[in-house]
């Protein structure tokens, strides 16, 4: 008996359960869903969980959110295409490679890339990644047979993919895992909240939201200074090691930014900043000497106050990319 039958009947039999009134044995004895899950054995589950995959085709410039498999197969040649994959703040994105077919040697490829590259920016900026740019690319005709999965550092990922032939094509399986301590992230949304802790860890996140956004700043705490009395530098943060700078800007490289606040001293209390910008940025810049958090919270700027940033010049440095 095949397994996809096999979980067919172990559902139809739930259901005539919960028809002839015997569901009342499961609430009776709180057998919750892990609980009936365990009852099947590894092979069903195996089943199970393969028959509840998300399953849909890929487009050759596709957006994915969620996990599932998906598959490209190319009508005709399709030369520049990418897939841009996001999750929450604390997943990481794994991308596994089954049903490849392709010509390598025909100039066909499939490049994983670890962040998001957009108009030639990319974003973890290259200050921000542990890896230079050129390591961050994967190559499936190169690495393929003997990686068949990769995973990203952050909550972002890329595909490139070039396909010369009609009907050649690959599947990829995307999971996401949990990451304890999320780094760089960009955010699906235009509001919400975050805490970000770079514990002992000779670091920098940036924290990215594609929005014109008010930041909340609720708790700041950097181990280099807790003392407010210290003299403060006169530019920015100066030799600090450690400390949280608020960025804008029109792309998605940290880097070339616009810096709108430093904030090199812990505080409790609100503190609060609108920046008019297609991209706004909270990163911390860590030395690995002490455990540093921020706590924030972001909205989108309504329309009265996005036409009140324009009249303070906001665009004189938003749209600054030296």
């Amino acid at each position: 008996m095949s397994v996809a039958l096999r979980v067919q009947i172990y559902f139809f039999l739930i259901c005539l359960s919960a028809l002839k009134g015997q569901s009342r044995y499961l609430e009776d004895n709180d057998i919750t869903q892990d609980g009936m899950f365990s009852i099947l054995n590894s092979e069903i589950k195996r089943g199970l969980s393969e028959a509840l995959l998300y399953r849909r085709p890929l487009r050759c410039i596709d957006m994915l959110t969620m996990e599932g498999q998906f598959t490209f197969t190319a009508e005709h040649p399709q030369l520049h295409c990418a897939v841009f994959f996001i999750g929450e703040p604390q997943d990481i994105i794994s991308i596994e490679y089954s049903s490849v077919n392709i010509d390598c040697n025909g100039g066909d490829f499939i490049k994983a890339f670890d962040g998001w590259v957009m108009k030639g920016e990319t974003f973890p900026s290259s200050l921000d990644h542990p890896l230079p740019i050129y390591d961050r690319y994967i190559d499936y005709c190169e690495t393929g047979r003997l990686r068949q999965a990769v995973r990203s550092s952050q909550n972002v990922a890329m595909l490139f993919f070039r396909i010369h032939t009609p009907g050649s094509g690959f599947t990829v399986t995307i999971k996401k895992i949990s990451n304890p301590f999320p780094c760089n992230v960009i955010s699906q949304t235009p509001e919400g909240s975050f805490t970000m802790i770079i514990p002992h860890q000779h670091r920098n996140c940036s924290f990215s939201i594609i929005y014109p956004v008010e930041i909340k700043i609720s708790e700041l705490t950097l181990g280099h200074f807790n003392d407010l009395q210290v003299k403060k530098p006169v530019t920015g943060c100066g030799r600090a090691g450690d400390f949280v700078e608020l960025l804008g800007g029109s792309g998605v490289d940290p880097s070339k930014m616009f810096p709108v606040a430093d904030l090199c001293y812990s505080f409790t209390g609100p503190a609060e900043m609108k920046i008019g910008c297609d991209n706004t940025v909270v990163r911390m810049v860590s030395s690995g000497r002490f455990v540093n958090r921020v706590v924030f919270e972001y909205r989108l700027l309504e329309h009265p106050e996005l036409e009140k940033q324009k009249g303070n010049s906001v665009e004189d440095f938003c749209y600054t990319t030296d």
